[in-house]
């Protein structure tokens, strides 16, 4: 008589699970990819019919097949890498130069309360300045050169990255700051234990939310005298009517974008790994 343990699962129900298990998540999966793509198929797909069926004039708007090939005329000749490394040289420095001031002001002026009264009103005067306002004044005094550029997109991405920043040191949860006095913290312990790590959430909207101003404003600034940049690309192919490149230059300008966001939420995730846990 041979004895069977019934809690233990044979070779065959294992594999069986593991085979239903597969079944479910590949649907899953692509019901996902499904989901996530299909606005922008729709997207494209519409911008290549419509001018073809001359819904809109395809002198203004050529379909997306013809902006395509432009693109890849860019990339073979060189001149799309040139422009894309200088729009991202400039707006990657000014970008890292307003994480590296605004995250250490913004926790500065949350957290005590003196630094935040000297320099809460100069702030609601530049906060209410629009920074492509101030572009003809960042040319007069920088020149027209890398430096006026570098600087705009450190004056637009300073703004959200330092509002998110004092406002979320000063919307920590009151339970938690209790709590943490409760167990006797120095107030350097409990700014490195509590206020910075529940921070960080707010503070990374404020980076992502930069890092989107950066993009934009750089490609403004390069429509004013720059010799090299997608916004000179897109301006310089205005001017001599080459509508399928500067459609190409805007097409790129939003996949770096995307991509720039990505890498963004990625970067949250990894320093809010505590949350998944929580």
């Amino acid at each position: 008589m041979t004895t069977t343990l019934t809690g233990a699962p044979t070779r065959t129900q294992v594999h069986s699970g593991e085979a239903i298990e597969t079944r479910v998540s590949v649907p899953r999966l692509l019901r996902s990819l499904f989901t996530k793509t299909v606005a922008v198929a729709v997207l494209l797909g519409l911008w290549e019919v419509l001018p073809r069926l001359d819904v809109v004039d395809r002198t203004f708007l050529p379909p997306f097949s013809t902006v395509w090939q432009a693109l890849l005329d860019l990339a073979v000749n060189g001149q799309l890498a040139t422009n894309i490394e200088a729009s991202l040289t400039r707006s990657l420095s000014g970008f890292a130069l307003a994480v590296a001031i605004s995250v250490p002001l913004g926790l500065l002026i949350g957290w005590y309360k003196p630094v935040s009264d000297v320099l809460s009103p100069l702030l609601q005067i530049f906060l209410n300045t629009a920074a492509l306002a101030l572009l003809p004044v960042f040319v007069l005094i920088l020149g027209i050169g890398e430096t006026s550029k570098i600087a705009i997109v450190l004056y637009a991405c300073t703004w959200p990255i330092l509002l998110n920043t004092i406002s979320a040191v000063r919307n920590v949860d009151p339970t938690l700051l209790r709590l943490a006095r409760s167990m006797n913290l120095s107030p350097v312990s409990l700014f490195q234990k509590v206020i910075l790590p529940a921070s960080v959430p707010t503070i990374f909207t404020g980076i992502r939310l930069a890092g989107a101003v950066a993009i934009v404003v750089v490609v403004a600034a390069e429509m004013v005298g720059a010799k090299a940049g997608l916004g000179y690309l897109i301006n310089a192919s205005q001017y001599n009517f080459a509508i399928p490149q500067m459609y190409a230059g805007i097409v790129t300008i939003s996949v770096i974008g995307v991509v720039f966001n990505q890498l963004l939420v990625l970067l949250e995730r990894r320093f809010t790994a505590w949350k998944a846990v929580a």
